[in-house]
């Protein structure tokens, strides 16, 4: 009989809804679209790119990692949880205790299974993806390559640290971590069904649950005692004490003791086993109390007192033998055991005609700072608002007339917020807008007449020494600063979209483009609209017209961005830089391989190693924050800038860690004998390394152990003295450099070094100069036995050259060059003081330090004015670096400068039909130039005083006045230059030991 109904009359009986379930399934539906979309567009890219190996084998790994993680778990605490369960006793004979336990098994009931399930795959999920994070470990185990090379205290291959005991150590602390909550899951479990009760008289276990935490806990102690013997191997890699490795207490107490733990957690797991099986439990206790107590001891009292009462009044002693292998296995692992090494008898007294051995040096002398002149490069040749320069451009070097040329190069790359606010939309952003275009480059040690830079290549169309727009192509789709994403490409004989270039001429109209390569995955089909707007977050892709069949879609477009993604296991130097190789624009990316286990090496952080005046004002990336004690630079990679194509050269090849990743992804890596002699003359000494390696070897310069013990001669890199932040390391410079022991220049990466700096104090003079050869050749596949070399000056204390914050100093001090200075300074004019280089001529050390003059105003850029100059205590200060080294050097140094040829201002044009004077020309323009100068100082003072009482007006006249009689000083000044020969040389120094550069301080334009 069925029960009547109880809805009041009148009212709809409620029927069950689907609404909740629906929203479900639709929610999981389209949570599982967005993850397949972001799956399916990194296929489409990796398969665009070439390297879709790269994406299936770091997947597959991860995904097969993950399944075994995730199996180990599940099954464990799965295994645990049910064994409880099927053992738990029929009755419980405390009633109190029974109701209780009833109650909550009444309660879990319900969902026991989802439980007993669900637990076991939440944690396995967790565990999964734990270990799944660990795949290159993995990956290096299982195609792992022999170094060749054995450490000094268990006599085995490198290998072991740095492939076989990751991942062992991995292993046993992912199942020790199994063991742990498998073996809690079981004991709750155990709890809940009364298998183990807690007493009055203590705990009662049943027999199962004995047998159960018998066998867990002999699974636990046999995995300890196995991490206890992997500790020993560990032992190498402490990072902890004075000197990385194992030291005198850890030979001696920590490996034997971590022996004797190891054997013993083995012997107290048997005793878990007995107790099983006899089901007596006062040997395993006893044998746990006394690991516990073992570990306690020997583990920690007793090296203590090793430490404290043998080492500690014997250190050095004791110690020399550990600090021996922390120095050789240091050198060997940062690369520094083939630096070669030279005593270098500095001078300090500049004399006549000594730069004569160094002539090669002296032309190549750089003088456009490539931090500074961003600006002029882009007032000169910006063009339009969508393009842009980098803030920093790039040092390099080009062969011109048969010459090797240092240059300062950059690409025009594309600005999209130069746009106009009413341009600013979609279309514009991602379909018209989509490159930059051509390549601009300097002289490195010439400039104009006036002070920009003399361009080797410049303009749209992109005209120079470097090639045309018909020899290569200047079209920059993939950049630093390259938009997020742009469609490009279209059907043949569809009309152009893209905005390609400005006009040439005035009147012109600019000409559109249509990108024809292969620099993005296809986005023509509906599907792929579909994916890539849900990656993008944008409809209008789907719905534009500006997508049509042929479209490509560009994206990840910054070169170091594109080489991190096809090579995972690559740290990437933090400055990609331009180079116009075989017809194309390629960006060159260094990559490393590194890791943290190389026994007795010097652990090192990477982003401290690299932290320098650059990194610091944001001008070039830091590299993360991973600690390493070995490090190669591996790879070479170039990415095209035209269609993002990325090739990975293996330039190390004989790096047993590439040579274990080149097994893993068999196909992605080329030898570097593909590599064309274009592109070799391009290749340079990485920064990045070059700046870890002369962190290290500021203390692992000194390899005899007793002196390394003292830390008596320990270096630093000194602090950058043309910036205003404090405590930022001074950054290494590129140029053209003949060191003492070549026979001739090579592009070189250098740094020097001054005295240990303690607590902020330091003796700033000049301990050691470094540099790095950055020739790697000009022909195919072919590396020059020269490149990479590294060469060290050491320079005795007694010689007391000056370091660069004491030569900067004298700079800021000399009273010639600071009223000079000042004058100019008063003129709204900001000076700029250039990068502070070193150069190892004239037998001693010389400073060069470029001063640019930059006026107020939003289209102002630096302009090269003066250039500072010392040696010993000795400076020069004029308009060119010939004058400046001919000053310094009494008259005449011997040798000419890059810029020999500009007297540094624009010349005096007579008036049309007018004769120059051909005497007396220089005694006018001396008193002309006087006048000059008293009537800019008389501007000064007024212009102050109106300012003081509020007179803007007035003092706006003034700043007028004082410009122009700027210009006539300069004026002046260059008639006296045309008319007054070079002074002889001095044989009496100025009292001051500064060479002044004039009677009357000269100033210098504002522009």
């Amino acid at each position: 009989m069925s029960r009547p109904s109880t809805v009041p009359p009148g009212r709809p009986q409620q029927r069950r809804g689907a609404l909740t379930p629906t929203l479900i399934v639709v929610a999981l539906i389209v949570v599982g679209f967005i993850f397949f979309a972001n799956v399916w567009t990194d296929v489409l890219w990796y398969q665009q790119l070439g390297f879709f190996e790269v994406f299936m084998t770091e997947n597959l790994a991860r995904i097969a990692i993950f399944l075994a993680g995730f199996a180990v778990m599940f099954a464990a605490m799965y295994f645990a949880i049910r064994i409880a369960y099927t053992s738990r006793p029929v009755y419980a004979p405390d009633s109190d205790v029974r109701d209780n336990l009833n109650r909550y098994q009444a309660q879990l009931e319900p969902i026991r299974r989802v439980v007993m399930i669900g637990l076991p795959v939440l944690f396995g999920l967790f565990a999964g993806s734990a270990a799944a994070s660990q795949w290159q470990k993995v990956l290096l185990f299982l195609n792992q390559q022999p170094f060749g090379q054995n450490d000094p205290q268990f006599n085995l291959d490198i290998s072991f640290y740095l492939m076989t005991l990751p991942f062992l150590g991995f292993v046993t602390g992912f199942l020790i971590s199994v063991a742990v909550v498998a073996g809690i899951a079981g004991i709750l479990t155990h709890y809940l069904y009364g298998s183990i009760r807690l007493m009055e008289r203590g705990v009662f276990t049943s027999r199962a649950a004995q047998i159960h935490l018998a066998v867990t806990g002999a699974a636990f102690l046999l995995l300890l005692g196995t991490n206890f013997w992997l500790d020993r191997y560990s032992a190498v890699l402490n990072s902890g004490g004075r000197w990385a490795g194992a030291l005198y207490t850890d030979v001696n107490a920590v490996i034997p003791t971590k022996a004797i733990l190891a054997v013993a957690a083995a012997l107290v797991a048997v005793l878990f086993i007995v107790a099983a099986v006899i089901g007596k439990w006062r040997l395993p206790v006893i044998g746990t109390a006394m690991l516990v107590i073992t570990s306690i001891l020997a583990g920690g009292v007793y090296p203590w007192v090793i430490q404290q009462f043998q080492v500690r009044p014997s250190e050095q002693t004791l110690e020399n033998e550990y600090i021996k292998r922390n120095i050789a296995m240091t050198r060997a692992a940062y690369g520094l055991d083939k630096i070669q090494e030279k005593r270098y008898e500095a001078t300090t007294n500049a004399t006549t005609g000594a730069l004569a051995p160094d002539a090669q040096t002296t032309a190549n002398i750089r003088l456009l700072d490539p931090n500074l002149i961003s600006d002029a490069f882009s007032q000169l040749e910006q063009y339009r608002p969508y393009y842009q320069f980098p803030s920093t451009l790039n040092v390099d070097r080009y062969e011109v007339n048969g010459k090797i040329q240092d240059t300062v190069i950059a690409v025009r790359e594309l600005n999209p917020g130069g746009l106009a606010t009413n341009q600013q939309s979609w279309l514009n952003r991602h379909v018209v807008y989509t490159h930059g275009y051509g390549v601009v480059a300097a002289k490195g040690n010439k400039f104009t007449a006036d002070g920009k830079p003399e361009f080797l290549q410049s303009g749209i169309p992109s005209t120079g020494v470097l090639g045309t727009d018909t020899s290569y192509q200047p079209r920059i789709y993939f950049g630093e600063n390259s938009p997020d994403y742009s469609i490009v490409g279209a059907p043949d004989g569809a009309a152009h979209r893209e905005q390609d270039r400005p006009a040439a001429k005035e009147g012109d109209a600019g000409t559109q483009y249509t990108f024809t390569g292969n620099g993005g995955p296809n986005v023509g089909s509906f599907l792929n609209k579909i994916l890539y707007a849900i990656k993008f977050q944008s409809s209008d892709l789907l719905l534009s017209d500006g997508v049509n069949a042929e479209s490509q879609i560009l994206y990840d477009r910054n070169p170091k961005d594109r080489v991190e993604k096809v090579a995972p296991y690559l740290t990437v130097d933090g400055n990609a830089y331009p180079a116009v190789v075989d017809g194309r624009v390629k960006w060159i990316v260094d990559g490393y391989t590194t890791s943290p286990y190389f026994p007795y090496s010097q652990q090192e952080q990477l982003s401290d190693a690299t932290r320098d005046s650059q990194t610091s004002a944001g001008r070039t990336a830091a590299l993360p924050s991973n600690s390493v004690n070995y490090i190669r630079n591996s790879v070479k990679a170039t990415v095209d800038a035209y269609d993002g194509s990325v090739t990975l050269y293996a330039w190390d090849d004989q790096d047993p860690v590439l040579k274990a990743w080149q097994k893993v992804f068999p196909t992605s890596l080329k030898p570097f004998s593909e590599m064309s002699g274009a592109l070799m003359s391009h290749v340079r000494y990485p920064e990045d390394l070059f700046k870890v390696q002369r962190e290290l070897l500021g203390r692992y310069h000194v390899t005899n152990a007793d002196n390394f013990f003292t830390n008596n001669d320990a270096w630093s890199v000194p602090n950058d003295p043309t910036v205003k932040e404090e405590g930022v390391k001074q950054p290494p410079f590129y140029m053209s450099l003949q060191m003492p022991d070549q026979d001739k220049p090579a592009f070189q990466l250098t740094s020097s070094f001054i005295p240990q700096v303690v607590n902020g104090n330091a003796r700033n003079v000049l301990y050691g100069f470094l540099a790095a050869d950055s020739d790697a050749g000009n022909q195919k596949g072919v590396k020059a036995d020269s490149y990479g070399q590294l060469r060290l000056l050491q320079i005795p204390p007694e010689a007391n050259v000056p370091g660069p914050g004491q030569a900067q100093n004298k700079f800021n001090s000399d009273p010639t060059v600071s009223q000079a200075l000042n004058l100019l300074r008063q003129g709204a004019s900001a000076v700029l003081n250039g990068n502070l280089l070193t150069l190892p001529v004239g037998g001693g050390l010389l400073y060069v330090q470029p001063v640019y003059l930059k006026s107020t105003g939003e289209t102002s850029y630096p302009t090269l004015q003066r250039v500072l100059v010392a040696f010993g205590d000795k400076i020069g200060f004029k308009p060119t670096l010939d004058e400046a080294l001919n000053e310094l050097f009494g008259g005449k140094s011997g040798a000419t400068a890059g810029d020999a040829a500009n007297n540094g201002q624009t010349p005096a044009s007579p008036s049309p039909g007018t004769t120059p004077p051909a005497t007396g020309g220089s005694t006018d323009a001396k008193a002309e130039l006087k006048a000059a100068l008293d009537e800019a100082n008389g501007a000064i003072k007024a212009g102050q005083e109106a300012l003081a009482k509020g007179d803007f007006a007035a003092y706006g006249d003034q700043q007028k006045k004082l410009s122009a009689a700027l210009q006539r000083a300069i004026d002046a000044e260059a008639k006296i230059a045309t008319t007054t020969p070079a002074p002889a040389p001095s044989a009496t120094p100025s009292p001051s030991g500064s060479a002044s550069p004039s009677a009357t301080p000269s100033p210098s334009p504002s522009k």
